[in-house]
């Protein structure tokens, strides 16, 4: 059975950052298959990775709705979508690319969307590893049907804005029905050394910090020159950091 990472928070506190800086991790220290999933509708991971994205899962869907009847001759349409999912599986050497993409338009989507979540979930199996990027919502994780989640990270910026929706997000947890086994807090762009009235919003939460990251120019340099973090130095504060949590963690 894979093991389950996902990452969620707030927009603009850094998750896609995370991702891809576990999957760095993951590419540089760990002969397992690892299978990332882009579930924020915000799609940037692939982006951030350097990997050319041409067509997300919610593309197949669209399409689908658009001309349902579309099927080549003779095939199923249960076959045809997922011949369909394989086509949006980016390939890298260490680790796999899945991204959801686009939100639901009009119209009733049970059926094309019971079929690709079928389709995911039995993909997952062929991974030790997946790394779930999400919006905060969580709603691809809702919908999972094993509903479990081995490290849930929670990611906010030095902020307290950013810390309070962790926070709802973590309150909301229940609410989603979903088997949480561990999770805590990753603190983005952070300080030296936390401020009081910080770690005390921090206790109220009631989660450990697995992680502080604290800023490194690197990141916005590599942003701004469209490079894939799987290419920062070894030296990379950012990359340091979340080399020293995963290997407390994932050993």
């Amino acid at each position: 059975m894979s093991k389950i990472i996902a990452l969620a928070g707030k927009g603009g506190v850094g998750k896609t950052t995370v991702s891809a800086l576990i999957a760095r991790y993951f590419s540089q220290y760990s002969a397992e298959p690892l299978l990332a999933i882009d579930a924020d509708p915000n799609s940037n991971l692939g982006e951030t990775l350097g990997l050319n994205i041409e067509k997300t899962v919610g593309d197949i869907r669209e399409d689908f709705m658009r001309d349902p009847q579309g099927v080549p001759s003779g095939m199923d349409k249960i076959v045809y979508l997922e011949s369909l999912m394989n086509q949006v599986i980016v390939e890298h050497k260490n680790f796999d690319l899945l991204v959801m993409g686009r939100q639901e338009g009009q119209g009733c989507y049970c059926m094309v969307n019971n079929i690709l979540n079928r389709f995911a979930e039995e993909l997952e199996k062929n991974y030790a590893w997946l790394l779930v990027d999400n919006e905060a919502g969580m709603e691809h994780l809702s919908r999972r049907s094993s509903g479990r989640v081995d490290m849930l990270m929670l990611v906010t910026d030095y902020a307290l804005r950013g810390l309070r929706a962790v926070g709802r997000i973590n309150e909301m947890l229940g609410d989603l029905k979903l088997d949480v086994r561990e999770k805590g807090l990753i603190v983005n762009r952070a300080p030296d050394s936390l401020s009081p009235a910080f770690l005390e919003e921090v206790k109220s939460i009631g989660l450990p910090i697995l992680c502080t990251i604290p800023e490194d120019n690197n990141l916005l340099d590599f942003d701004m020159e469209r490079r894939s973090l799987l290419e920062l130095p070894d030296n990379s504060p950012a990359l340091n950091s979340i080399t020293e949590m995963m290997r407390k963690w994932h050993c």
